[in-house]
């Protein structure tokens, strides 16, 4: 069952209600008691699990698991390989007497 939202147009109190499909929407505001209540439209008919033990990482499959492990080793390396480089760009520089070269230009 959907969880939508409400609004009251006579006291802009908003808030959420557990609703079967088929019952009609809302009129009457819980908090005026005023006939003002429009129901809001919603982000789409995603489920939505509230509260603590539930993540939508939970159920993945085992080949989007392994790919993601693979993606982000993949990144680490890439990461750690550009460290690497430039600590020898550094250390030749140092050989030669020379400042090692910035990439990108200043005042950007």
């Amino acid at each position: 069952m959907p969880t939508y939202d409400y609004r009251c147009d006579a006291c802009d109190h908003t808030f959420e209600e557990f609703q079967s499909m088929l019952d009609k929407p809302l009129k009457k505001c819980p908090k005026c008691k005023k006939p003002k209540l429009r129901r809001l439209l919603g982000t789409g008919a995603a489920i939505l699990f509230k509260g603590s033990g539930f993540y939508q990482t939970d159920y993945r499959s085992e080949s989007y698991k392994s790919a993601a492990k693979a993606d982000e080793s993949a990144a680490k390396s890439a990461s750690d390989g550009g460290k690497k480089s430039d600590d020898k760009a550094g250390a030749a520089a140092k050989e030669s007497g020379k400042s090692p070269a910035k990439s990108g230009k200043s005042g950007d």
